[in-house]
């Protein structure tokens, strides 16, 4: 049998590209594209295992944390820049009155 498919159900669920979500396929395809790079048939071979590695880890990792819990630990660490007036700088820890 076949694990069950999540179909979104509300508007702001993840993208998902036919089956897969969106944060699923980028690792796996990150690692293909390295391998076209490096020419060699045995490294594409390895690195696609990585990813697809990468993806169990990261599913396991996801499903016990709260939603958005990625976006968050990016922006926290100055690796998602977001430009609103009212978006604090992630690198200002303490404010003073």
């Amino acid at each position: 049998m076949a694990d069950p498919t999540e179909i979104p159900k509300y508007i702001d669920d993840p993208p998902l590209i036919l089956l897969w979500r969106v944060d699923d396929l980028v690792p796996i395809v990150l690692c293909l594209v390295i391998g076209i790079f490096t020419g060699s048939p045995s490294t594409m071979f390895k690195l696609i295992i990585l990813g697809v590695l990468l993806v169990r880890l990261y599913s396991k990792y996801r499903e016990r944390r709260p939603d958005g819990h990625a976006l968050h630990f990016l922006y926290w660490y100055g690796l998602l820049p977001l430009r609103g007036r009212t978006t604090p700088n992630p690198f200002c820890r303490r404010w003073l009155p």
